[in-house]
């Protein structure tokens, strides 16, 4: 049998039996509309909900029953639709349908990436780890667990992020639970913040009497207190503009993903306004601040759900503190200030929610209650009308503010605010003006893809005896997006940057890259390349076992057009000696190239694996070829493994093949610490278009129990 081996990973592969499988035909669901909120000098578009009595969204209400107003001023509205992102009471995860049902060995049921198209509800989960307390962080890790675990549905599309976390922790945006997960654990409390073991700071013992006495009689802890609590506002007012610069840049992220976007911010509060040295209390950075949040979630479709992970708070005195000679006005002064500190805190978070037409969730031991109260609020209607001259004029007014209201009894409405007197057109970002070096750190840094250069990236794992354990990240770029320019010798040049780092789950950088290439090629490869793209590789080693993302960004030099690409994948230690499986490797050939493969007399077949691995993309009826490797199998006496395989095919999150498990074939295999394995899937004509999962499980029954199973997936499409 003829054996061939791919340059990038050293995997044997052999033929194996071809199938062929129609999957059953499922329901497409309806995007929501892609522009929720759009402010320009044509057209005025906002999102508004509409609950009953009991905070249910109200859905058939009529045009003539609700009404807009700008700046007090009724307005005529030229559109209204309803947009529901509920998901029926049929719809249920992959994992609880019984098509799709985890095997009695446990084995996973790999998850799919998300198309645009199948985008339901975006949501961003911010953990503002830079105020929450010990006991809030704990509180919040619960409830998000409990998230993942029971709430997150099908056409989700899902983030956790912390406020506090370097720039890798911006996790991308994933229906995959592996990363929400990984995300969740890194949710501890920062002692670094502003948030203590508890919501309020233990009252310590006063000063001995006369010590800090002035002379006037006044009590000296309250004297401290006032001296110490401008200060303490300042601290605060500094991490809070952190918060809320984080918030910022999450929401100018997620302005290009369509649809309405929630984010569900998880914090301990933050104020409003400052005390300053004499006791007074003024609006600052932090109010300044949150307008610009303000705006710019309301122009890109974002709505702030808060929640208090406080809870229900007591803030009168408790077994922690310290009261020891203090006198009743010390006293009464403490409680009266933890009041006012709760109130004040949970001001900043009901004022953000309300101002972007979401609510607040305070006072309320149940976190998890709370985020699904919020998921229930996710369908809205679309109400728009065309503005008057008056409403950009800068002479006039900075603001405009809107009004809505509906002509139903009982029915209660929430929207935002109103927005700035400023188009979209004339607050457009103008990255061209960024250096090359700004653009490419920028579209790097970012957890939300960069698509002036169409990329395509696939990060492998895989383990050498010589070099160790290694991801090589495979990066399809579309050379259609890159500026050639005519060279000598009738050839075509394009020039390119790459800047590629690996981030851990901590998010701090690992290994990186930064280079410049120059891409000469002839007439002939020229029109290749513009038809079939090429594909740029790097590898990174990795020291230690964990999750990770790789992360890649280009810039045309040329023509000036920057494009991104991230990949999470969780490394497993091989030095551990279980079982583990390498990624896949894959690549499709015509059914002609696959006879020719398989005839030993035909000469080697002429293919471009690396060009399949990246784009993960092969034709209905053709033969896509997999391969992978197996490390740390068991020996049995005669030093020979025992290990079984199978594969199952997922689409549209049901299986839809489960194959018969086959002892793995030992014929040519030299290492047994590194086997190699292959096989090949016949993509029938009558295949449905679209994604699939490949997912291979392999089994060593000469292991312990709980170490005999390992698995990979990988995610194809089939297309015409």
């Amino acid at each position: 049998m003829k054996k061939y081996v791919l340059a990038f990973l050293p995997i044997l592969l052999v033929a194996a039996k071809s199938f062929s499988q129609i999957p059953t035909p499922q329901p497409k669901n309806t995007p929501p509309d892609s522009d929720v909120v759009k402010i320009s000098t044509n057209l005025i578009q906002v999102d508004v909900t509409v609950t009953d009595a009991k905070g249910k969204v109200i859905g058939d209400l009529k045009p003539d029953e609700i009404e807009i107003y700008e700046n007090g001023q009724k307005q005529k509205v030229t559109n209204f639709s309803f947009i529901s992102t509920t998901h029926s009471t049929a719809e249920k995860p992959a994992a609880a349908d019984k098509n799709a049902a985890i095997d009695k060995n446990g084995v996973p049921v790999p998850v799919a990436t998300l198309r645009s198209d199948q985008i339901r509800r975006t949501i961003a989960l911010v953990v503002d780890d830079l105020s929450l307390s010990f006991d809030s962080a704990f509180q919040t890790r619960r409830a998000l667990k409990k998230f993942v675990d029971e709430q997150v549905q099908p056409g989700d599309l899902v983030a956790i992020i912390r406020t506090g976390a370097g720039i890798g922790a911006l996790q991308q945006f994933t229906t995959d639970k592996r990363i929400l997960y990984a995300a969740i654990e890194k949710v501890k409390w920062n002692p670094q913040g502003t948030g203590g073991l508890s919501a309020f700071a233990p009252i310590e013992a006063p000063p001995l009497a006369g010590s800090g006495d002035n002379g006037s009689g006044s009590d000296p802890s309250v004297a401290l207190a006032e001296g110490a609590k401008a200060l303490d506002d300042f601290r605060s007012s500094v991490f809070a503009t952190g918060t809320l610069g984080a918030l910022r840049y999450i929401v100018n992220g997620i302005g290009d993903l369509p649809g309405r976007k929630s984010v569900i911010l998880f914090s301990d509060g933050f104020k409003l306004l400052e005390t300053d040295e004499n006791g007074f209390q003024e609006g600052g950075r932090v109010l300044d601040f949150l307008k610009q949040l303000v705006d710019d979630a309301n122009r890109s479709s974002v709505v702030f759900y808060t929640v208090d992970a406080r809870g229900l708070q007591y803030t009168g005195m408790t077994a922690a503190d310290n009261v020891t000679a203090t006198s009743p006005d010390a006293l009464n002064k403490i409680g009266s200030d933890r009041r006012d500190q709760l109130l004040d805190t949970q001001a900043g978070l009901s004022l953000l929610a309300q101002e972007t037409g979401g609510f607040d969730i305070k006072n309320n031991n149940d976190l998890s209650g709370g985020v699904r109260q919020i998921l229930d609020d996710q369908s809205y209607y679309l109400v728009a009308y065309e503005p008057d001259s008056d409403t950009f004029d800068p002479l006039k007014r900075k603001f405009n503010k809107l009004e809505v209201k509906v002509n139903r009894p009982g029915a209660k409405v929430r929207y935002r605010s109103g927005f700035f007197n400023v188009a979209e057109k004339l607050v457009a970002k103008t990255p061209a003006a960024q250096t090359p070096a700004v653009q490419l750190q920028a579209a790097l840094v970012s957890p939300f893809a960069v698509n002036g250069i169409n990329l395509h990236l696939n990060a492998l794992f895989g383990s050498d005896a010589k070099t160790g354990t290694f991801v090589r990240s495979l990066l399809h770029i579309n050379a259609a997006d890159l500026k050639f320019t005519d060279d000598t010798n009738n050839t075509k040049k394009a020039v390119f940057d790459v800047l590629a780092i690996s981030f851990g789950d901590n998010g701090q950088p690992g290994d990186q890259l930064s280079r410049s290439y120059t891409l000469t090629v002839s007439p002939e490869a020229y029109k290749r390349v513009m038809s079939n793209g090429f594909v740029y590789n790097f590898t990174f080693p990795v020291k230690n076992a964990g999750a990770y993302q790789y992360r890649v960004a280009i810039r045309d030099a040329q023509g000036g057009r920057v494009g991104s690409a991230s990949q999470f994948i969780e490394v497993p230690d091989v030095s551990k000696n279980r079982l583990t499986a390498s990624s896949i490797v894959i690549e499709s050939l015509t059914e002609a190239e696959w006879k020719k493969f398989i005839d030993p007399v035909v000469p080697q077949v002429q293919s471009n694996p690396m060009a399949d691995t990246a784009l993960r993309r092969t034709r209905v009826g053709s033969v896509l070829r997999y391969g992978y490797e197996i490390y740390n199998a068991k020996l049995d006496q005669a030093h020979a493994p025992a290990i079984k395989t199978r594969i199952r095919i997922f689409h549209d999150g049901k299986v839809i093949l489960d194959g018969k498990e086959t002892p793995l074939d030992l014929r040519g295999q030299t290492d047994m610490e590194h086997l190699k394995t292959a096989g090949a899937i016949s993509i029938g004509d009558k295949m449905l278009l679209g994604d699939y999962i490949l997912q291979v499980i392999v089994t060593d029954p000469l292991a312990k129990s709980k170490q005999q199973i390992a698995t990979q997936f990988v995610q194809f499409e089939v297309v015409q």
